[in-house]
Order: C-alpha cells, then structure tokens, then sequence
C-alpha cells in the first residue's frame, strides 16, 4: 500500500469514527429529551447490588458461550483450539468494538491468530459465520417474540417488519455470496490475482494468499457434529442474553411496577440487539433509545424507569467489557502491538 492510499484509508478511518460518535450522540440526546434526570438517577442508584453483579456475571457467561462455539466454529482450520484464548479474544474484541465500532472483529481475528499460530485470515472469516449466524438467530428471536407478545407487535413497532425483511435480504444475499466464494473460489482467485498484479505482482501474491485464506475461514464450519453443536451453543447464548434482560428488571424490581415474565425479557432482548448492530461505539445512544422505546410502548413503563434500564443494563455490559478486556490486554501485551492490533495481513 502506496503512502497517499494509507493517508486515504486513515481519512476514511477518522471520517467514518466521527460520524459514528455523532450518531451516537444524537440518540443519546434523543433517547434523554424529555427525561426527569433527577428521578432517573434516583431509579438507578436504588439498583440492587446483587442483581448488578448477577447481570454481569450472565454477561460474562455468554459470551463465554460465544468462546465455546467458535471453537467449534475454527475446528476445521485448527481442531484443538484453547478456549482461554478463544475468550480472551472475544473479550478484547468487545472491549474494542465499545470505543471503535466493528475493529473489534479484526482485533479478534489478529489476537487468536498470534495466540494460536493460525491465518489471521482464516480466523476472521470464521468471525464472518459466527455473525451471519448471530444475525439469523436475531432475526428468528424477533420473529419468535411476535408470537409471545399479547398484541400485534408489528403495529406497536411499525419499523420492526421492514426492518426484519430488510435483514432477511441482506442475510440472504450475504449468504449466497458466501457459497460462490466457496464453490468458485479457484475462479475469484485468478480474477483477483490478474487485476491486482497489472499493479503489483508482490501485492497480487500477497493478497491471493490472504483470500486462500479467507476462504478457509468461511468454509470452516464442517460436520454433523459441528453443524449440531454451534446451533446448540447459538441457542444457550440467546437464553443467556435473555436472562440477563430480566435479571435487568430485577435489578430495578420493575417487577413491582408491571407484571413481566421471560417473555418480557425475550421481547426486550430481541428488539434491542438491533440497536447493538447500529454502527455506534457499543451500541451507546442506538440501544437507549430503541430499548427505552420497547419498553414504553409495548409494555406501558414511563419514561424514566425505560431508561434506567436502558442506561443499567449497558452500563453494567459495557464497563464489563472494558474492566476484562483490559485485563486480557495486559495479560497479551506481549502479543498484541499498537502496530499489529489491526493488521490482517499474514506473518
């Protein structure tokens, strides 16, 4: 890469940061308007302490969860994986993606590919399966949560189908996308290779490693067994996330206000995620105000209480993420360089 591309790609790089801190500062303001903030800190601060720690203990658990079906996930670009590295990865990669939306996915790839003498690239297009799974498994959660909610949920949430269709088009085209790179994946790699090296033959050689790689990455999930497990394990960590939202109603026994069940808990967390995968620095502001909006029109909470649980719940799973990440930053600084962090390129 020349130095005027690399002065482009970190242009694009601040453009694209600012733009996501204004995002996410806009729906802060949006999701606060309105909001009584001394009774909303007063909401908060009467929290219960063993609730807190429960609900980031159920973080922590799922995520751990994550770690395990990614094992399962890499089997077949390296079969015995250690899962401490595997979570310690996971971690990071949060704790990353809490300050730079979407880095953390390559931080993941990078950290496991040092830690386990494996492609970085492989790594990360196993990374790319784990989220079209996650998208699936999201989408399925909300589907599921129309059948669960007393009334007609796409009416209180008018943007909840579009949404959902919308997701579904992209999943299946992103899908589709993926099997041809598979199956044609010889055919990608001399197109590729042809173009690039009418710039560069060492580019050309060092980019067609890194797609073989890829590749290897995005047909990583193999086997009955592994196909039954990663279902399995996708399954457990959507009831964790679940639990956690109700332990977040405890947490402010928003129980004694309005009468909620798992279900509750499984409508929030569904509908919520959504605002997790708007490109904002872990989800601040995009989770406030869409889980303050659940909340309030489907399940009748006021505005205040809406979001303190809101600021509650991402509160405890963001300063969780940071406070473990980095922990296991430390723990790896040998491994892990402001120089290499976010390099996909090979070793």
């Amino acid at each position: 890469m020349t130095s005027a591309d690399k002065k482009k790609s970190r242009i694009r790089e601040i453009v694209s940061f600012n733009l996501s801190i204004i995002l996410s500062l806009g729906l802060l303001y949006y999701a606060f308007t309105g909001v009584d903030l001394t009774n909303l800190w007063e909401i908060i601060s009467s929290a219960s302490i063993f609730w807190v720690i429960v609900f980031a203990f159920l973080t922590v658990f799922a995520h751990y969860l994550r770690a395990l079906r990614w094992k399962f996930i890499l089997s077949s670009v390296k079969p015995e994986v250690k899962v401490k590295n595997l979570f310690s990865s996971v971690m990071i990669g949060y704790g990353v993606n809490n300050i730079i939306p979407r880095l953390g996915e390559i931080a993941r790839a990078v950290l496991i590919g040092q830690t386990e003498k494996i492609s970085r690239s492989s790594a990360l297009g196993t990374i790319v399966i784990e989220r079209v799974i996650d998208i699936i498994f999201f989408g399925l959660a909300v589907i599921l949560s129309a059948f669960i909610f007393s009334g007609d949920l796409y009416t209180e949430i008018p943007w909840l189908q579009a949404t959902i269709i919308f997701g579904a088009i992209l999943i299946f085209i992103g899908i589709i996308f993926l099997v041809f790179t598979i199956k044609f994946k010889e055919k990608f790699y001399l197109v590729i290779t042809k173009i690039i090296s009418k710039l560069s033959e060492k580019l050309a050689a060092k980019l067609g490693s890194i797609f073989e790689k890829l590749i290897l990455g995005f047909s990583s999930l193999k086997g009955s067994r592994n196909y039954f497990l990663t279902l399995l394990f996708s399954v457990l960590i959507m009831l964790t996330y679940a639990a956690t939202s109700y332990v977040g109603f405890l947490t402010l026994n928003m129980q004694s206000v309005k009468e909620i069940n798992f279900g509750t808990a499984w409508i929030v967390m569904s509908i919520s995620a959504i605002g997790v995968m708007i490109p904002t620095p872990g989800g601040i502001g995009s989770y406030h105000t869409i889980t303050k909006s659940i909340l309030i029109t489907l399940f009748g909470f006021a505005p205040e209480l809406s979001l303190a649980f809101a600021t509650l719940a991402h509160g405890i799973s963001y300063f969780t993420h940071l406070i473990i990440a980095a922990g296991f930053f430390l723990a790896y600084r040998k491994q892990i360089t402001k120089e290499n962090l976010f390099k996909i390129e090979e070793n």
